[in-house]
């Protein structure tokens, strides 16, 4: 029996950013790819780190499938320099080829937050969705995860694995 596609919940549209290494980010590198979101904060003193180490625990268990990217969007565009991010990077251990760490103008994280992700502004509270946003290789949201949900690394692996099935 063919398991039930995926709804899609959103698209994602293209964007211009600025990766951990300073260099201009252009979302059509993710064409193509299945990949994972969230939004963090370098200096978060609560969720931002756990979060992190679940995106490594996921660059880990998919490390057999080099085409799916993650990819963490800053929620204090004034803070998270590149250089700040690519130190964030290397603690968590991110592989600059599949993990990108993001930061930008203001206004067009906060587009991304607000309107095509539907999870957070970013308007310098720092107030952040502490949930994983699941990406199709069309750039459309497939789903949502709650990373202090029992289970959730399961379930998004499954989904991510369910994609990659869906494009072959």
């Amino acid at each position: 029996m063919k398991p039930t596609p995926l709804p899609v919940l959103g698209a994602v549209p293209q964007f211009h950013l600025t990766a951990q290494s300073g260099l201009p980010f252009d979302s059509g590198a993710l064409a193509g790819h299945i990949w994972v979101a969230d939004f963090i904060y370098t200096t978060c003193p609560g969720p931002c780190p756990m979060m992190s180490s679940q995106m490594r625990r996921l660059q880990a268990s998919t490390a057999g499938t080099p085409d799916v990217k993650l990819v963490s969007f800053t929620v204090d565009p004034a803070h998270d320099t590149p250089q700040v991010l690519t130190e964030y990077a290397r603690h968590f251990l991110a592989e600059p080829a599949r993990w990108s760490f993001l930061t930008g103008d203001p206004a067009a994280l906060n587009s991304l937050g607000r309107d095509a992700f539907h999870l957070n502004s970013v308007d310098g509270s720092l107030i952040h969705s502490t949930r994983f946003t699941l990406v199709d290789q069309h750039s459309r949201i497939r789903g949502y995860y709650t990373t202090d949900d029992d289970g959730f690394m399961a379930k998004l692996l499954h989904d991510v694995r369910q994609l990659e099935r869906e494009r072959s």
